[in-house]
């Protein structure tokens, strides 16, 4: 190997919402997956925190992307891009020479093969040499520490920011699994709507964000772990006049009603695709939650009234499927890729 020839190990969770890169087991890069562009040249002008700083108060020059929408590329060429900008921020001294990439990816189970080609693709145009894919409801239940080569059955609800990952693992495999392209955004969509409906108060998609961080909830009555109201200001919907409104956790709770029960109807269906052997070890083990999704007020003591099957939030939900990635890339003989 020359000297200037040299291989690195990342294992990356590229998420709708945020991009975790792991290197050396530690989280070296945790970014928003945005990208600003110059409208002119298309040329990268920041990436990740700066870019989301950017969000909604550009100019006509500059645009922000989201290069992922429902948990799948949707702009090939931004993506590659912010892939590039990332792992730039895992070697910040390093600007002459690029080191080969080996890297495990997590990516949706409901992903066809076009979108899993197009995840590959833009990881080997940043400099990837090895590039392995894995299911993300399969890298969440690695992260959380459950042994996947068991002959027992475990069941993981990864709620990220474009889809949500529902998995029944067993032998190493999935078993049966559904993913639907319900998940956070739809939380925060729901939220602005609600604001616009309810209030009369235009917010944007990082206030609505916001609302859902402070006081997002999947339930009413939250007991004493109520948080405090949010105060949102806003202009007013008719009269462009400033607003201020505070929310509460029950109306959000209410608003969100309908999405978490399409979560909710996704469960059902792979558990109704379990085997028998299967189910009765999921009941008795429960069901874990993973994602930003988890992180709901309430989410899982609302599903464990529904199911009557204990669920529990993993203790890092938000970086599950990248430590997830991590593991598998440091056993890339003993796990299954898809490529």
């Amino acid at each position: 190997m020359g000297i200037f020839s040299f291989t690195q190990e990342i294992a990356m969770d590229l998420g709708t919402a945020n991009t975790i890169i792991i290197s050396n087991g530690k989280v070296v890069v945790d970014e928003p997956s945005v990208v600003a562009l110059d409208r002119r040249t298309n040329k990268m002008i920041a990436v990740g925190n700066k870019a989301k700083m950017m969000h909604e108060k550009t100019h006509d020059n500059i645009r922000t992307v989201r290069p992922l929408k429902d948990g799948v590329i949707a702009d090939f060429d931004a993506c590659e891009k912010m892939i590039s900008g990332m792992m730039a921020m895992v070697n910040p001294g390093r600007r002459l020479f690029r080191p080969s990439l080996r890297m495990v990816i997590g990516v949706p189970s409901g992903s066809t093969d076009v979108e899993l080609r197009a995840v590959h693709d833009s990881a080997e145009r940043a400099n990837g040499r090895e590039v392995y894919l894995l299911f993300e409801p399969m890298a969440a239940a690695i992260g959380v520490g459950i042994d996947v080569e068991l002959p027992e059955g475990n069941m993981i609800v990864d709620i990220g920011g474009g889809s949500t990952e529902i998995a029944v693992i067993s032998l190493g495999g999935i078993v049966s699994n559904s993913s639907i392209r319900v998940a956070g955004d739809d939380l925060t969509t729901d939220i602005q709507e609600y604001m616009n409906r309810q209030h009369n108060v235009k917010v944007s998609e990082r206030m609505a964000e916001r609302i859902k961080i402070h006081v997002g909830a999947a339930l009413p009555d939250l007991g004493e772990n109520a948080p405090v109201d949010y105060i949102v200001h806003g202009p007013n919907r008719i009269t462009a006049l400033p607003m201020e409104v505070p929310v509460s956790y029950q109306e959000v709770a209410h608003c969100l009603d309908k999405t978490i029960s399409k979560i909710e109807a996704a469960i059902l269906n792979a558990l109704e695709n379990t085997p028998p052997e299967l189910y009765a070890d999921i009941v008795q083990n429960g069901i874990y939650l993973t994602g930003g999704g988890a992180l709901l007020r309430g989410l899982d003591k609302r599903l464990n009234d529904k199911f009557n099957i204990p669920f529990q939030v993993a203790e890092d939900p938000l970086h599950s499927v990248a430590m997830g990635t991590g593991i598998a890339l440091k056993n890339v003989d003993k796990f299954s890729f898809l490529f």
